[in-house]
């Protein structure tokens, strides 16, 4: 318990003078801590009918009432402003949007209060929605690959426990020095007796990463970055150390078979390798401070595009939040090998849209390049593009080229250092989740007709895609 009030300036009320319901929130709090309204009041020193009507959003959380919870409980009092739904209810808008339940109208405001009210019922429609396939695409991945999906779906893309183990780690780390890289490095010799050595890739040729534990050495590939060795060497620390915190997320998330238990851990020990890297409370006020200008972020912290790109994805600690990216990377056959969002993802990941410059930005080798697209639904993002090589290749021989692809809604583009001279109203690119699932019927860049349409043929005239269809 705290012994300090905080300061006015530090109450979540709404600017202007505006009221502040957060009843589900204070009910869901109460909750955890097993409260009843009795045990509350009093130590809020409210009657139980205040408290009441305060749960049934029939009164605002005052200011005094605020600084009391704040005393009681020991909470982050930005918690209950954050995240008021808004984000689920565009989600949510988006499923009620879908051609399979035309017909069935349900007013933003309706689900702007399922939102609020029932959070947990409205993340599992969200939930179910992004798993239903809108037209032809491909089932789920089945095997490990579908469990660690499933793993990092389910979690919104942010581990708790291992960002706070991480984050502990790495402060521990920097009283050795303020590299990073290097303090992990002297990590595993001093600790854990393992040598870190950087092999020639004909020494590794199928490898970037490979620990020796009869000879206590980790090798890794010198076709690596710097940046890359680095990660490698995180990874590797944080399969020992952080195994603890790995192994519980693995638990609580029900996975058991042996193979899926194995692809979980290494996705898990990436993501910690990450939070160890870019511990979340540094990583996100430098993101604050610098208008999450990426290529800033990577000097910063010595990380690759690719590095920073994933970790955006990540920050979603209660009363920390930062702004909620997507991130994808694909090959030029439009492949995509990785995916990662808060939430569901507003870009499509079965297929994909020609025109979103991620498909053009091999032609645009190493240069970031923005764009502002909109969706069919209306919604509208800010996104950027680039092309990453994982490792470099002898001369002559094939290189592994992807194109990454980042962005959010464009009402959080402001706050981006990399929406300057952009007018956000202004028109914006209209991409769509690949033919099969668009209906977007004066589209040029259409190559197929959208799934389930019906086709009108007409040979005395050709439109602008060789498609003609409607909707009934």
């Amino acid at each position: 318990m705290t012994d300090a009030l905080p300061s006015p300036a530090a109450l979540p009320l709404p600017p202007g003078g505006g009221k502040l319901f957060a009843g589900a929130r204070i009910r869901r709090l109460r909750a955890a801590r097993g409260l009843s309204q009795t045990r509350m009041a009093g130590d809020l020193g409210v009657s139980v009918s205040y408290l009441n009507l305060i749960e049934r959003d029939q009164r605002p959380l005052s200011a005094a009432f605020l600084l009391r919870l704040a005393h009681s409980y020991d909470i982050d009092l930005k918690s209950l402003a954050d995240g008021d739904g808004a984000d689920v209810t565009d989600d949510l808008v988006r499923v009620f949007t879908d051609p399979r339940l035309t017909g069935i109208d349900v007013p933003r405001a309706e689900l702007r209060e399922l939102a609020q009210r029932s959070p947990g019922i409205a993340q599992a429609l969200v939930r179910l929605h992004a798993s239903a396939p809108a037209g032809p695409a491909a089932p789920e991945r089945p095997g490990p690959l579908g469990a660690v999906t499933r793993l990092i779906d389910a979690a919104g893309n942010h581990f708790p426990g291992l960002d706070t183990a991480a984050e502990g780690l790495a402060d521990d780390l920097r009283l050795s020095g303020a590299d990073l890289n290097a303090a992990v490095v002297e990590r595993l010799r001093a600790r854990h007796a393992i040598t870190v050595r950087a092999l020639p890739g004909p020494v590794m040729p199928e490898a970037l990463r490979r620990l020796d534990l009869h000879a206590r050495q980790l090798h890794i590939s010198e076709s690596l970055d710097a940046a890359s060795r680095g990660f490698a060497a995180a990874v590797q620390l944080a399969l020992i150390e952080l195994a603890p915190a790995i192994a519980d997320t693995i638990a609580g998330a029900g996975i058991a078979d042996p193979l899926d238990v194995r692809a979980a851990t290494v996705a898990l020990a990436k993501y910690a390798a990450a939070a160890l890297l870019m511990p979340y409370g540094r990583f996100l006020a430098a993101c604050e401070a610098t208008g999450y200008d990426v290529e800033l972020l990577q000097a910063r912290f010595g990380r690759g595009l690719e590095q920073i790109a994933h970790r955006l994805t990540t920050l979603g600690r209660p009363g920390a939040r930062g702004i909620p990216f997507f991130f994808l990377r694909t090959d030029r056959a439009g492949t995509i090998s990785k995916s990662f969002a808060p939430g569901p993802s507003p870009i499509p990941t079965r297929g994909g849209c020609a025109l979103w410059n991620l498909h053009a930005a091999f032609d645009h080798a190493g240069e970031v390049r923005r764009q502002l697209v909109e969706m069919e639904d209306g919604h509208r993002y800010l996104t950027l593009a680039r092309t990453v090589r994982p490792a470099a290749a002898p001369w002559g021989s094939p290189r592994a080229e992807f194109a990454i692809g980042i962005g959010c809604d464009v009402r959080h583009a402001a706050a981006l250092a990399w929406s300057a001279g952009l007018d956000l109203a202004g028109p914006a690119t209209p991409i769509g989740p690949g033919c099969a699932a668009c209906h977007r019927a004066a589209c040029r860049q259409r190559g197929l007709p959208p799934a389930g349409a019906h086709l009108a043929f007409d040979e005395r005239q050709r439109g602008l895609t060789p498609f003609r269809f409607s909707e009934d």
